[in-house]
């Protein structure tokens, strides 16, 4: 069987999803459903069962699960605003080594999300310590796994383990993270609303809406994660954009476009994020390119039209 941590969550739903398109379904989702309306993500995938994210730690433990193929780890906070450091760590620190620790003990591959927000608001974000600084508890939560991640694969592993990075992830099933779904979600909502896509003022050296940040459609996002479970001799952590940056701007643009109305609104750039806002980001591919992933990612241009077709359509 195949394991899905947060499988009921944006990049868990979709990538249970891109399994299925390759003939998976031996899968278990994992997830918090606290939140009852994401059952949604999950209505059109084929699953074997459910199991609420604590069921299934302590099955894993007691050792009643059966025999597992991989552990696909999507699941945490990912709330960039939180500042419960107790839970925060809980959720994604504690939860990701007890899962590290027993597929490194029986061998299974582990395949996990990371975020590019260990990066913080550097100019470099290259696979390199030296680059590292997050901005923010949930930054800060993902990078101290790295870490841990990194000191066993000091002492050589006998199991694949893959982290990745992910910059701005947009796509379908991310309706349910309300204020932290992608500024193309919410774009093609105002536009629908108001006629008006808000965008920032300048902020960090950017003019108006120029901004820019590396993103990345989710099917992309999916379709290297199931690239790395099939080079199971490939472990390392990576980062997981297109390699190219974009405007705020150009995506707003991109969603104007698709609905033949609309204009942007500039609005003042908000106090709170003021030294905890990544003005920029821009994934060195170079890492995963050198192991051998030759994936083409979509442009926003591509990806955006992609993802209005399916919000409007649904």
């Amino acid at each position: 069987m195949i394991i899905v941590t947060g499988a009921a969550g944006f990049v868990g739903s979709n990538l249970v999803l891109a399994l299925n398109r390759r003939g998976h379904t031996d899968i278990i989702a994992v997830d918090d459903l606290k939140d009852g309306t994401k059952f949604r993500n999950l209505v059109e995938a084929e699953i074997a069962d459910y199991r609420d994210k604590d069921q299934f730690l302590q099955q894993l433990t007691e050792g009643t699960l059966g025999p597992i193929e991989a552990i696909f780890h999507n699941g945490a906070c990912s709330d960039t605003t939180e500042w419960d450091g107790r839970y925060m760590m809980t959720v994604n620190y504690e939860y990701s080594k007890n899962l590290l620790e027993y597929c490194l003990t029986h061998k299974i591959p582990f395949i996990y999300a990371s975020s590019a927000a260990v990066y913080g608001g550097g100019k470099v974000f290259k696979e390199e310590r030296q680059y590292e600084a997050p901005l923010n508890l949930y930054g800060y939560s993902k990078f101290l796994f790295d870490q841990y991640v990194r000191r066993r694969m000091q002492v050589g592993l006998k199991s694949q383990v893959v982290g990745f990075r992910y910059f701005n992830v947009y796509g379908p099933r991310e309706q349910h993270k309300g204020k932290m779904a992608s500024t193309a979600f919410h774009f093609n909502n105002e536009v629908l609303a108001t006629g008006n896509c808000k965008l920032f003022e300048a902020s960090g050296g950017y003019k108006d809406g120029e901004q820019r940040r590396d993103f990345i459609h989710v099917d992309d996002v999916c379709a290297v994660n199931l690239w790395a479970w099939e080079h199971p001799k490939v472990s390392a952590i990576f980062n997981l954009g297109t390699g190219k940056s974009q405007t705020f701007n150009e995506v707003a643009n991109a969603v104007i476009k698709f609905h033949g109305k609309g204009r942007i609104e500039y609005i003042a750039f908000p106090e709170n994020l003021k030294g905890r806002y990544q003005s920029f980001t821009e994934a060195d591919m170079s890492a995963l390119r050198a192991a051998g992933c030759g994936h083409r990612f979509m442009t926003v241009e591509q990806g955006v039209q992609k993802y209005m077709e399916w919000l409007n359509k649904k």
